[in-house]
């Protein structure tokens, strides 16, 4: 299906990702003229470890689980993409196939570049290929930042600084993801968070409602707890 990107249709996926924003209008046209429109529900696979695909899927809604299986065969969560935020950029720089699995966690609605066209407009536009290395390092530094504190900072650390950056704009939130995906994220067993949670709650730090709303009380505890050394 068409992609009706950049102003000329349903959603304007093209508009909101940072490696597009600094083009101009007919510069945009012409990625929009090389991008299609695809949905997916929840629980829908858009590519599986092993395959190559050869797409960058840009998201305009919804939220998708980046995971590998473990030697034991447990998911071992990557990443979440949301939206204005990419996935599938392994086939730019490598003919290797996926080393992960990507899945959608609610029904999402993206835009997707085949990668040799956009390659191609690339060689014309230079300046996309360098937005794209720079989103590219700033999904590297979270990485070894959550790395860094997997291997270094205690579970009440990790679980901290979760739930600061989730309660940036509003002290009453969501948990974006379920339990298992967000003790995963974070090197942790879903029993220990849903412990931690409680611990929290009992505390007077935070107010549990229901399976994933929370209502932050006393964010400076967390604030302090982040600062004791690793």
């Amino acid at each position: 299906m068409e992609c009706g990107c950049a102003g000329h249709g349903p959603y304007n996926c093209i508009d909101i990702v940072p490696i597009f924003h600094h083009l101009s209008h007919d510069e945009m046209m012409e990625v929009a003229a090389i991008t299609s429109e695809r949905t997916y529900t929840k629980g829908e696979t858009i590519y599986r470890v092993g395959e190559k695909r050869g797409e960058l899927y840009v998201l305009h809604t919804g939220v998708v689980k980046v995971y590998r299986l473990t030697q034991d065969g447990k998911e071992q969560v990557l990443r979440t993409v949301g939206p204005g935020e990419f996935l599938g950029e392994l086939s730019l720089f490598s003919a290797h196939t996926q080393t992960d699995t990507a899945v959608v966690l609610e029904p999402t609605r993206m835009c997707v570049i085949a990668w040799d066209r956009l390659r191609n407009l690339m060689q014309r536009i230079p300046s996309i290929a360098f937005k794209v290395m720079e989103q590219l390092s700033g999904r590297l530094e979270k990485t070894e930042s959550l790395l860094e504190q997997t291997n270094l900072a205690s579970v009440e650390q990790r679980l901290a600084k979760y739930l600061l950056d989730c309660c940036q704009q509003n002290d009453s939130f969501t948990l974006p993801l379920p339990k298992g995906d967000i003790a995963s994220l974070l090197g942790m067993s879903q029993e220990t968070l849903s412990r931690r949670l409680s611990s929290f709650q009992q505390e007077g730090i935070l107010e549990l409602h229901g399976q994933r709303g929370i209502r932050m009380l006393d964010r400076q505890s967390l604030v302090d707890l982040l600062d004791e050394p690793f």
